[in-house]
């Protein structure tokens, strides 16, 4: 059949190229977003989660590994700079807010960023593990650059670390959401504030699928919860483990 030969050498040539692991990121992420639209958005149904499950399952199914893969996927991650750079547009337009909230968010970046460094750390020492261990969990909720060298300057595993902030940011992207709804929070700017803050990239995208306000905010303490975690959990964090350890 001259279409499955014509399949056939494409698929030669793209298993050849470092253009079937980018290949295989985008149409995984489209059938996601398909998924999510079928279940009409459902907090469970995260495209994110769902992404991730597909392309872990082609990976082992076919015996690739992660480096041949990660050869094409990597033009993706260099996309996530000039993303993340690009979510200062939003946040011009809700400058005049911003300045009128200052004092309440300051407060509400200090006392986030601790709680989810000593929560996690202490947690994990409490459940017996190692000092490594809670180290690599202290900035899971930093996103993953910051958070992956935060940890290796603590003595953890960055690698750990930067599933960590993944699966992080999906359980805040899922239940965050409906956390506010328990809770009556109707405000979209501490929704939003709220969600970066605790979920980064991922809880800002899902900020942004409500409004562009919520993610506004939400790429705000994205941003300045990253870098109030280098700044506080190099200290913090073997504090805590002189303390509980």
């Amino acid at each position: 059949m001259p279409e499955l030969r014509d399949f056939t050498e494409f698929w030669v040539y793209l298993s050849a190229s470092p253009l079937l692991g980018l290949t295989m990121t985008l149409c995984a992420y489209l059938a996601a977003q398909r998924i999510t639209a079928f279940f009409k958005g459902a907090p469970l149904a995260n495209p994110v989660a769902i992404a991730i499950a597909l392309v872990a399952g082609v990976l082992w199914m076919s015996g690739m590994s992660y480096q041949r893969y990660f050869s094409g996927a990597q033009f993706v991650h260099f996309l996530l700079g000039p993303a993340t750079v690009a979510l200062a547009l939003p946040l011009v337009r809700q400058l005049p807010r911003l300045r009128r909230a200052f004092v309440p968010l300051a407060f509400a970046l200090v006392l986030g960023s601790v709680t989810a460094i000593v929560s996690s750390v202490a947690i994990a020492l409490l459940l017996d593990a190692t000092p490594q261990l809670a180290a690599t969990l202290g900035p899971k909720s930093a996103t993953s650059p910051i958070a992956m060298a935060v940890s290796e300057s603590l003595g953890g595993i960055p690698a750990l670390t930067a599933a960590l902030v993944i699966g992080t940011g999906i359980f805040g992207a899922i239940a965050g959401p409906w956390l506010f709804d328990r809770l009556q929070i109707a405000s979209p700017a501490a929704r939003g504030f709220a969600l970066g803050l605790a979920a980064h990239g991922i809880g800002t995208a899902r900020a942004f699928n409500s409004s562009a306000e919520m993610g506004a905010f939400a790429g705000l303490a994205m941003g300045l919860n990253g870098a109030l975690t280098a700044l506080i959990a190099p200290v913090l964090v073997p504090a805590l483990l002189r303390w509980l350890a």
